[in-house]
């Protein structure tokens, strides 16, 4: 369960840093809203993992969610570059995810 908990975090993490972008630094009521929300709740299931899994391993695996999701979003909503080089890093960043996972 404690897997589950994480990947959920993960991907309120994603739904917290995209926010950080609609909000418009904080100036925009419902997404300012929807961001504080989903950083709680993002939060609160990242510490429900923590009662199980090592903390180095979850917190890496939880940013690492949270850094893939928003990267690859970042290409397909605001045009960020898809070079090559940058597909590569975020590819490394899925096999340390991976990884972690394997050994943790």
């Amino acid at each position: 369960m404690s897997w589950i908990y994480l990947l959920l975090a993960g991907l309120f993490e994603i739904g917290f840093a995209m926010g950080l972008k609609y909000s418009q630094g904080f100036t925009r009521l419902w997404p300012s809203l929807g961001t504080a929300a989903a950083a709680a709740i993002s939060l609160w299931l990242l510490t429900q993992a923590l009662r199980t899994l090592p903390v180095g391993t979850a917190y890496a695996i939880w940013t690492g969610i949270g850094a893939l999701g928003v990267a690859v979003l970042g290409i397909f909503l605001f045009g960020d570059s898809a070079s090559w080089p940058r597909l590569a890093c975020i590819g490394l960043i899925v096999a340390g995810v991976v990884g972690l996972k394997l050994v943790g």
